[in-house]
């Protein structure tokens, strides 16, 4: 690939590539900036491509060399959105399993890793984005303590005593010696651990979705106006200890989607108004609201907020009503094309299963969404497309390359309605709905809702176990007993 002119600054090679760039198939360009070795203080030259990673997601590479004193250093930046929730990736490593160490794994600049038996975490600024392996990151995190090994020997004997014997634990880990937990934390939700499993779960691996604190927005780059009294502490309104899960939102996309999903059912009444403050840049902007009842659902509010003065906008769908006391299980059974049309709202907490792929999403995997069965079964082909990107990759094996591309074509098989098929949203929210072809939802023998007690483990997950109703409590007794 040949270079451009070089650029003076970083900026410019910022304007140099355009939206169009990213989606085009030709040559990216790779840009040269001239900037300050950290090490010898005279100039080096960076070079930065931007480039995607196939079925993955758009990235920078940044390379830098010091003609002076040789140094290079190379890094990997994320050139696309932050992904709507944080992740937690745990992988479980049994001891003597040295293919599991080969796993690709991709971290951000925001990513933690940890390692929970040797109480030893590698924080986000002690190494930036790469794209390496479990084996990789261990070995390099070794690499980075030995290297002033030396210098503290000389000045602090005990101290460096201390990590030769970490060091040689560190080492038995990244050989596969020793069993281990391998846990990466992404409040940006750009990080990855490859799973050759796919689209099957892995046992080995697991996720979870998570909301982002302020702190880590913050970190993040979003604005976060912290809420205190006089004294400084956090006011946390009545009802909301315990009860976030609940007041997450069913799903989060275009308004106009919602509207037009939504309007087939019942018009909104009044379309409310009030203002607001922008998440990102701090500006009084509006936000727009209104309420709809869906039938043989439930009622739903429709938010939308926008802002003038940076152009952020944001829409969400939120559940109306109390929290239901049972979870809900929708089984739909696709025959023909015409089923492919009913309407799904596919609340953040449900789980997505097609038994016949033994294809199964947990919670939080595709985020909340208002489609229909054909675009949610769109939107998974393209989700593993992003996820699972390394399949296809010049290093996979070919057996898992050809399990990967059948996989890939019983999916697109589904959306032909070849043969009947199952379609299962598991909600412990009871916020998900899919539409009945039929006038009457009893004619509908294609659909069937089962509701459910809710598991302990469910509750805690979501936050109900912690609910605490008690000053609600007293206070209705008393206004009843007067």
């Amino acid at each position: 690939m040949e270079s451009t002119n070089p650029i003076i600054d970083v900026g410019s090679a910022a304007e140099a590539v355009s939206a169009d760039d990213i989606s085009s198939s030709s040559a990216q360009p790779l840009h040269e900036i001239e900037s300050l070795c950290m090490r010898c203080g005279e100039n080096g030259t960076t070079r930065l491509l931007l480039t995607r990673i196939p079925h993955f997601r758009e990235v920078v590479l940044m390379a830098f060399e010091c003609s002076h004193c040789n140094e290079r250093n190379n890094e990997v930046q994320f050139a696309g959105e932050l992904q709507p929730k944080g992740r937690r990736y745990q992988l479980q490593i049994q001891s003597g399993d040295q293919t599991i160490l080969n796993r690709q794994v991709v971290k951000s600049d925001s990513a933690t890793i940890k390692i929970p038996e040797l109480d030893f975490e590698i924080p986000p600024e002690a190494q930036r984005g790469t794209l390496s392996t479990v084996e990789g990151i261990l070995m390099r995190a070794v690499n980075e303590l030995e290297a002033l090994q030396d210098e503290r020997k000389k000045v602090d004997p005990e101290k460096a005593e201390a990590l030769d014997k970490f060091l040689i634990k560190l080492k038995s880990l990244a050989t596969g010696e020793m069993g281990f937990s391998f846990v990466l934390d992404d409040p940006s939700g750009n990080s990855f651990i490859e799973n050759p499993f796919a689209p099957a779960v892995d046992p080995a691996l697991s996720i979870k979705y998570y909301e982002r604190t302020p702190e880590q927005q913050e970190a993040l780059g979003f604005q976060v106006e912290a809420q205190s009294d006089d004294e400084g502490i956090k006011q946390v309104p009545h009802g909301s200890v315990g009860a976030a899960a609940f007041q997450r939102s069913i799903a989060q996309g275009n308004t106009e989607q919602f509207a037009n999903s939504l309007f087939k059912y019942s018009a909104p009444e009044e379309v409310m108004t009030f203002p607001s403050t922008c998440g990102t840049c701090g500006a009084r902007s509006e936000a727009r609201m209104y309420v709809t009842k869906i039938p043989y659902f439930q009622e739903v509010i429709v938010m939308a907020s926008s802002c003038d003065a940076c152009g952020y906008r944001s829409s969400e769908l939120k559940a109306g009503g109390q929290t239901p006391a049972k979870g809900k299980k929708i089984t739909v059974l696709v025959q023909n094309k015409d089923d492919l049309s009913r309407d799904v709202i596919k609340s953040d907490n449900a789980s997505v299963t097609v038994p016949e792929l033994d294809l199964e999403l947990t919670s939080g995997t595709l985020g909340g969404m208002v489609t229909t069965i054909e675009g949610l079964i769109t939107q998974i082909g393209e989700n593993l497309d992003k996820v699972h990107g390394f399949n296809f990759g010049d290093s996979t094996d070919e057996w898992n390359k050809i399990k990967w591309k059948d996989f890939k074509s019983r999916l697109s098989k589904l959306l032909d309605v070849e043969e009947p098929w199952t379609l299962i949203l598991d909600d412990g929210l009871a916020g998900s709905f899919v539409s009945p072809i039929t006038d009457a939802i009893e004619d509908d023998h294609q659909l069937k809702f089962e509701d459910y007690e809710r598991s302990w483990e469910q509750n805690e997950e979501l936050g109900l176990n912690d609910i605490d109703t008690s000053a609600a409590d007293v206070y209705y007794d008393s206004t009843t007993t007067t």
